[in-house]
């Protein structure tokens, strides 16, 4: 076997990382090393892996896997065993080498970690904590970690790796489990649940409050998973359900949805083309109004029923309850407000902030908003009523062409 340089592993292994979505760093504990014995922090950065925090922040993180050799033969994943790929393997002095350089560079500001499976889960679960543990431990690094987790690995190696992490997440993969077993015979949908219960457990208990000893520091930053979207038959209204649920039974900060995208010499189980990129973005947008806006899934979408691509989720439920409309922001209460097309979580705190002083105008609206246009005609404010507008034929075409998105 050629032995790779250290940039050749680089361009192989961060480029097999690019399909897992879940890497956003929000939600960590603030740390840094301006008490001088450290390596960085979870302030700032600019760099390889862009992801978001909810609150618009930029985040940046080096984005690789520890492996991509694995002894899995999942249909629908490009480093199955029987692909046909380049294959390279850091080793764990490698990867710590490489996050304190590239942090010192000001390139990331943390580390995203995940790897196939080489020998058996626990190995490579052990060595992914023992990466983990020497950044925090021989380096002192303060910056922001969120490892992989191998539902497989023994729940020793599980908590170990929840408890020098600031994230962790477990894929469930996707939204069917007989679609898990028949493309990833060797995973089961039980065990990855049975991890995540796991880690929810101990993220409660080190949240628990009362206890008289500080409880250990176990994945502050929660945890977070990955669905494939458009690998299996699965309707939208499917995928959300189980998105509801996994955060209803898991607590889980975040689930991702990533389109399908074909590889080479794939089965003939797997479509042969991608999803459109904004059926993703349409369950984002989905996902977001039952997180923050107070929506149930089944008032977005059917279980057996597919969001429509053209308008967004909130436009969309706007259309086919016009009897909620036009909503005066007056006098409306905030859950009301959320629910109308264009309006945000932060316009709508502005409004209820401005509504304490003086009656909100069509100005005011104006002001603390993106666009006006669309709001119109499910609005009421002190000079301005829609009459008829919400109830006309037309409405729709009125209304879409200039929805660009969700807020």
């Amino acid at each position: 076997m050629a032995v790779l340089d250290l940039k050749r592993k680089l361009a192989i292994l961060s480029d097999a990382a690019k399909y897992d979505a879940s890497c956003a760093s929000s939600g960590g504990t603030k740390r840094d090393s301006l008490g001088g014995k450290g390596v960085g922090s979870v302030d700032g950065g600019m760099g390889i892996c862009h992801a978001y925090a909810p609150d618009g922040r930029c985040i940046s993180l080096l984005k690789i896997l520890l492996t991509n050799f694995c002894v899995y033969d999942c249909a629908y994943c490009v480093n199955r065993v029987s692909s046909n790929t380049p294959r390279a393997r850091f080793s764990v002095e490698e990867v710590c080498d490489l996050t304190l350089g590239f942090y010192k560079r000001n390139y990331i500001e943390g580390l995203f970690l995940s790897s196939g499976i080489i020998r058996t889960a626990d190995y490579t679960m052990e060595e992914m904590v023992r990466v983990a543990r020497d950044l925090r431990e021989v380096h002192h690094f303060r910056g922001y970690i969120h490892l992989k987790l191998i539902p497989e690995a023994a729940p020793g190696l599980i908590d170990q790796a929840a408890l020098y992490a600031d994230r962790v997440s477990i894929n469930i993969e996707l939204p069917r489990d007989e679609s898990l077993s028949a493309l990833a015979p060797e995973k089961d949908a039980g065990t990855i649940r049975k991890a995540m219960g796991a880690v929810r457990l101990g993220v409660d208990a080190g949240q628990e409050k009362g206890r008289k000893a500080k409880p250990a520091r176990y994945a502050p930053a929660g945890q977070s998973t990955q669905m494939i979207v458009g690998a299996d038959a699965a309707s939208d209204g499917e995928i959300l359900k189980r998105s509801e649920r996994l955060y209803g039974a898991y607590q889980l900060r975040r689930v991702y949805y990533s389109a399908f995208s074909p590889i080479p010499d794939s089965t003939a189980r797997l479509p042969l083309a991608r999803p459109p990129l904004v059926r993703e973005h349409r369950l984002y947008q989905a996902d977001w109004l039952m997180r923050f806006y107070g929506f149930a899934r089944a008032e977005i979408v059917g279980e057996a029923e597919d969001l429509e691509l053209e308008i967004d989720p909130k436009l969309a439920w706007a259309l086919r309850n016009r009897g909620d409309f036009p909503l005066d922001l007056n006098t409306a209460e905030r859950e009301r407000m959320l629910r109308v097309p264009g309006l945000g979580v932060r316009s709508v705190d502005r409004m209820l902030e401005v509504r304490r002083f003086k009656a909100l105008t069509l100005e005011d609206v104006r002001r603390l908003t993106r666009g006006i246009e669309k709001l119109k005609p499910f609005i009421v404010t002190a000079d301005w009523s829609p009459g008829a507008l919400i109830d006309k034929a037309d409405l729709r075409e009125r209304v879409a062409p200039q929805q660009q998105s969700l807020f």
